[in-house]
């Protein structure tokens, strides 16, 4: 039996994005009839829309889908989370991993959707300082705890293939509300995301 992929694109929209692929692979001197090449700008465009997805997704719909009242008060937190994304000014991609914490106000929300609101911000184009903050802004307004932390750490393909091409560089960003503007508060996520708990 042949292998099937099962994603599904809206296909005027990859027939589009398709086109302009096979116009900039054809402007960049490659030869579009190449057996290798042949299929490269549907797979490119396929390869984009699922990358940007997000753009089609509503974080907070994902996180109110299954926000349970629980009396737990203290912090919860999922730490190592990948992401992949794509940077907004040269369309590289940048990878690296998200932490999150929040402590609950009388709601707690199911573990695995703290991953999916990064996928969705993180399948647009993004800067990591915005992704960041989107994280951040959407924990906290839609499950409005005592406190929400994000910390993200990155290596962007811009600054590792081009540019400066610093390929150890890594690149952290952090945002804090609520109890988690306190230092104290502050210093025990930092210290638990940094341990090695195993």
């Amino acid at each position: 039996m042949p292998y099937k992929n099962f994603e599904e694109y809206n296909i005027s929209v990859t027939e589009e994005v398709k086109d302009k692929f096979k116009s900039i692979i054809g402007d960049l001197g490659e030869d579009l009839e190449r057996d290798g090449i042949l299929k490269t700008p549907e797979r490119a465009a396929k390869a984009m829309l699922f990358l940007t997805q997000g753009y089609h997704q509503n974080p907070e719909e994902i996180l109110r889908s299954a926000m349970f009242k629980e009396d737990y008060d203290d912090m919860v937190i999922v730490k190592d989370i990948e992401l992949y994304s794509l940077c907004e000014h040269h369309m590289l991609p940048f990878f690296g991993k998200a932490h999150i914490a929040y402590i609950p106000n009388g709601h707690i929300v199911g573990l695995s959707k703290l991953p999916r609101i990064v996928d969705v911000f993180a399948r647009r184009l993004q800067v990591q300082e915005r992704l960041t903050h989107d994280i951040l802004e959407c924990i906290n307004d839609t499950l409005k705890p005592k406190g929400v932390a994000v910390v993200i750490e990155a290596s962007h393909m811009c600054m590792m293939m081009r540019g400066v091409q610093k390929q150890n560089s890594t690149t952290t960003t952090s945002g804090f509300r609520g109890q988690f503007e306190k230092i104290e508060t502050r210093t025990e996520f930092l210290r638990l995301i940094s341990a090695d708990l195993a």
